[in-house]
């Protein structure tokens, strides 16, 4: 059976905080994540309407590798920015596997 989760989370850029400093720290923060031992996709989405609003798709191996993203360096750093807040996130799998 495939492990992989998918994660769909929805960020909110804080407003005190410039709209292309922050887009450049998201794409940032994705392609560190794309780095990651058991992330097989990490994409940022900006929303046509609501530039504040974030939507990241995000797919691991299985669950250690989500635990082991959060412990990461550059996840801690992008964290410690303060530049976002966590919205909503979701973890799923593809139909007919958990």
């Amino acid at each position: 059976m495939d492990s992989t989760i998918f994660v769909t989370a929805e960020l909110r850029v804080n407003s005190d905080v410039d709209l292309t400093v922050a887009r450049k720290a998201i794409e940032q923060f994705c392609s560190d994540m794309e780095s990651e031992l058991g992330c097989q996709q990490a994409t940022a989405t900006f929303d046509v309407n609501d530039p504040r609003r974030v939507i990241l798709w995000e797919r691991y191996d299985d669950q250690s590798a989500i635990e082991a993203h959060f412990v990461m360096p550059h996840t801690q750093a992008f964290i410690a920015l303060g530049m976002t807040e966590l919205v909503s996130a979701t973890n799923s799998h593809k139909a007919g596997e958990a």
